[in-house]
C-alpha cells in the first residue's frame, strides 16, 4: 500500500529544515531546563507546585479546573493544593455556587512566590542574550510570526 503525502505538506528538505527546527526549539526550551532547576530551587518546591502556584496567582479556582488546566487528577491536585495552603501560600474557601467544592485563591505570600518564579522563568538563557542583535531581532520577527501566524500564506 502506498502512501501519498498530504496534499497541503511542505516539500520533503522544507519539512526537513522544519523538523530540525522544532528539534532545536524544544531542546532550547525543554532541554537545558536551568530555568527550571532555578525556580525549584528558589522557591524550594516541585516545578509542578510551581506551575500551580503560578495558575492560582492568575485569579481563584475551582479545584476541579486547577486539575483541568495542569492535567491532572483531582487527588493529586487536592494534595498539592494542601501543601501549597500548608506552606501559606494558597488558601481554599467553600465555593458559593457549590458548597460541595473549593475555590483556590493565591494569600499575599503565595503572590510573592508566583510573581518571583515568573521572574526566574521569563529570564532569558545565556546563549540567547549572548546573540547578536540582528539575530535577536530576526529571532523575535520568526517567533512572533509563530505564536501569531496571521492568514495563511502559500
Amino acid at each position: 500500500m502506498t502512501t501519498h503525502p498530504h496534499p497541503h505538506s511542505p516539500p520533503p528538505q522544507r519539512s526537513a529544515a522544519a523538523e530540525r527546527a522544532w528539534g532545536n526549539l524544544r531542546q532550547i526550551v525543554l532541554g537545558g531546563n536551568e530555568r527550571r532547576k532555578e525556580v525549584v530551587e528558589a522557591l524550594g518546591m516541585s516545578f509542578f507546585r510551581v506551575k500551580a502556584l503560578r495558575r492560582i496567582a492568575r485569579g481563584p479556582v475551582t479545584l476541579r479546573e486547577l486539575a483541568d488546566q495542569l492535567v491532572t487528577d483531582r487527588p493529586y491536585t487536592t494534595l498539592v493544593v494542601a501543601d501549597l495552603a500548608e506552606r501559606g501560600l494558597v488558601e481554599r474557601t467553600a465555593n458559593p455556587a457549590d458548597r460541595r467544592s473549593k475555590i483556590v485563591s493565591v494569600t499575599a505570600p503565595g503572590r510573592a512566590a508566583a510573581e518571583r518564579a515568573e521572574r526566574i522563568l521569563g529570564a532569558p538563557p545565556s546563549a540567547l542574550l549572548a546573540l547578536p542583535e540582528e539575530d535577536l531581532a530576526a529571532l523575535d520577527r520568526i517567533a512572533a510570526r509563530l505564536v501569531d501566524p496571521g492568514p495563511e500564506r502559500p
